[in-house]
């Protein structure tokens, strides 16, 4: 758990990368906060239940401090899955956060913003945003109730415009999911990668996609590599050691599939599917591995 939190935070605690998200979700991509005006900040705090003190720790948080002497503490929290209690887990964090300030005599006063980034391009965040919406409150008690309202970024969902303007290799995370969102398949981008082994480190516990996983392990530290090459060019160099495997499917394929009038569209799919299952390619991957005849490609596609 300890290593899978320390991958999941270390691209994102780069001082570039995080400048370039604030600058891109909170300044519309004008360059407001730069790299050497971020400190770390220690992301842990403490409350007490039940007479017993428990720790809580943010995803990561940075003190910024530009030339006109303003401090803001930034945060991001991490997020693959909706959370409806995300508004209370944020006031907890961000209360803390005052809590340290009003103990610190001798510090200047500063305010606290945190940003979720949230990665599921399944389902959009349809739970609570504020602190209200997490209750059932009375009309008559609910201009009482102080609310609180959380910074929630749907990364998968972000207009390709915005997507442009974060730098590498923010923009790239971002692609994957937005892509994945509109097309259920990912086309690398051809520049080199900053970052390249935390980037994949983040991608392989946010995705199910096994290609960072594998990739991630062939990483040499300082190596000049693009996106393709990491992935799609790592596929084409298993090609060959799968090439007898690939040859035997694509040749039991197309005996199956041309026994009769040149087979089914029903054999098709299922080869297909299997040779997905089996290699880890993509529909358009597999249908082009078994040589599916060119008149039934796009209806075999529509069912994978």
């Amino acid at each position: 758990m300890a290593e899978k939190d320390i991958a999941e935070k270390q691209l994102l605690s780069y001082a570039d990368v995080f400048a370039n998200i604030m600058n891109v979700i909170l300044f519309q991509g004008d360059e407001v906060v730069h790299p050497e005006e971020l400190t770390d900040v220690l992301p842990q705090s403490t409350y007490k239940v039940d007479g017993k003190l428990r720790q809580q720790e943010r995803d990561v948080a940075k003190l910024w401090k530009n030339s006109e002497l303003r401090l803001a503490l930034f945060g991001i929290e991490n997020q693959s899955a909706v959370d409806r209690t995300m508004p209370l887990r944020i006031i907890g964090y961000d209360g803390a956060a005052y809590r340290n300030e009003l103990n610190d005599k001798n510090e200047k006063m500063y305010p606290v913003v945190t940003v979720v980034l949230y990665f599921g391009c399944e389902q959009r965040w349809k739970k609570p945003r504020c602190l209200k919406d997490c209750f059932q409150i009375p009309e008559r008690l609910n201009p009482y109730v102080s609310d609180y309202h959380i910074n929630v970024i749907e990364v998968a969902w972000l207009p390709d415009e915005m997507i442009a303007k974060f730098s590498n290799p923010f923009r790239m995370v971002a692609e994957y999911f937005s892509q994945m969102r509109k097309d259920q398949e990912y086309h690398p981008s051809e520049e080199a990668v900053r970052h390249a082994k935390e980037m994949l480190d983040l991608m392989a516990l946010l995705t199910d996609d096994v290609r960072f996983t594998e990739a991630k392990e062939n990483v040499k530290e300082g190596e000049s590599m693009t996106m393709r090459s990491i992935l799609l060019d790592k596929i084409e160099a298993r090609g060959e050691a799968r090439g007898e495997a690939r040859g035997e499917a694509r040749g039991e394929a197309r005996g199956e599939a041309r026994g009769e009038a040149r087979g089914t569209e029903k054999t098709w799919v299922a080869s297909a599917r299997n040779i997905m299952k089996n290699m880890q390619l993509t529909a358009q991957q597999a249908v082009e591995a078994i040589s599916v005849p060119m008149d039934l490609r796009a209806k075999v596609l529509e069912q994978l």
